[in-house]
């Protein structure tokens, strides 16, 4: 194996173009870790954020520094000669940056309670999407919002990455979903599960939904108040679950005033809940829809469009053949 590899880096805090990609050290496999040959790494705005010097930038200690939480690639070690997964076997999942270095590079290490086998019927193409984006939806609408028939949810921007997995979960559950949308993805939201869905450009949602029981908030309030518009559409008691870190920081007090329950929500790399994600995967119960593929040269590329906002599923980099 070489020693060193090539890596999308960053030396500090800047636009997208503050990439460059450089020969970096291959990661030392320490006690029960994963080493992995990335061959796809997914680009997430947690790695947008961090790389404009918000999200996660302030626990870096040293720079240069890796981002890239979603990784799927090919085994190179495994923790111990018994391991279940081995050498040679195809992997997928999230990587905790920048506690480890990121998946924007060919090695990525990993603690093996994040390491899945990727379900057979993805590329890793289609695998490197997923972890992030649908652990994020996992967590929220099944785990927190406990969905289930009857249940009402409204999912703004359920188009995007973690949007697009919620329509599905949640619509697998026996909720009823709600989407909110750009005109041109309201008819492959219907196809992914949405029951109605809502044009944002052109129509105030909370002019055409009433007493939802949940909220999936994507948004927050960065774009035409979002998050508190969506207060009055849900039924007292009723919950909203806000991601984006940061988008609406007056969350909590607006909630609890309107008289409903009111959560943020923080991913984990659980490989647990990805195994049963890779299992509705795999059956096509559930699908990632990649937007675009990227080589690991166009990094900035990928993170402008990604900052565009009008992604449809996920945006990825194609890091190594494989």
């Amino acid at each position: 194996m070489h020693e060193t590899m090539r890596a999308a880096v960053i030396d500090g805090p800047g636009e997208p173009g503050v990439f460059r990609v450089a020969d970096f050290a291959v990661p030392d496999r320490v006690s029960a870790e994963f080493l992995v040959k990335v061959v796809a790494a997914g680009v997430n705005p947690i790695d947008a954020k961090t790389r404009a010097g918000r999200g996660v930038f302030g626990a870096i200690r040293n720079f240069p520094s890796i981002l890239g939480q979603d990784f799927s690639g090919v085994v190179v070690q495994s923790p111990y000669e018994a391991h279940p997964i081995k050498p040679g076997d195809e992997v997928f999942g999230m990587v905790m940056v920048p506690r480890f270095g990121g998946a924007y590079a060919e090695y990525v290490t990993v603690p093996s309670i994040s390491v899945v086998r990727k379900p057979s019927t993805l590329s890793h193409i289609e695998a490197a999407g997923a972890p992030v984006a649908a652990l994020t939806a996992w967590g929220m609408v099944v785990e927190v919002a406990k969905a289930h028939e009857g249940q009402r949810m409204l999912i703004h921007a359920g188009s995007g990455g973690v949007g697009h997995f919620a329509v599905q979960f949640a619509s697998y559950f026996g909720a009823y979903v709600i989407a909110t949308s750009s005109a041109r993805n309201l008819g492959w939201l219907r196809e992914l599960g949405a029951s109605e869905v809502v044009d944002y450009a052109n129509t105030r949602f909370e002019d055409v939904v009433s007493e939802v029981d949940v909220v999936i908030d994507l948004v927050g309030n960065v774009h035409d108040d979002t998050g508190s518009r969506s207060l009055n559409v849900l039924r007292p008691g009723g919950l909203i679950v806000n991601v984006p870190t940061g988008s609406w920081p007056t969350f909590a007090e607006e909630a609890a005033a309107a008289g409903v329950r009111g959560t943020a929500f923080k991913v984990a790399p659980d490989g647990h809940s990805l195994a049963v994600v890779a299992r509705l995967l795999e059956s096509g119960a559930v699908r990632v829809h990649v937007d675009r593929i990227f080589d690991l040269d166009e990094v900035a590329d990928a993170h402008s469009m990604l900052e565009l906002g009008h992604t449809r599923g996920k945006l990825v980099l194609k890091v190594a053949e494989g």
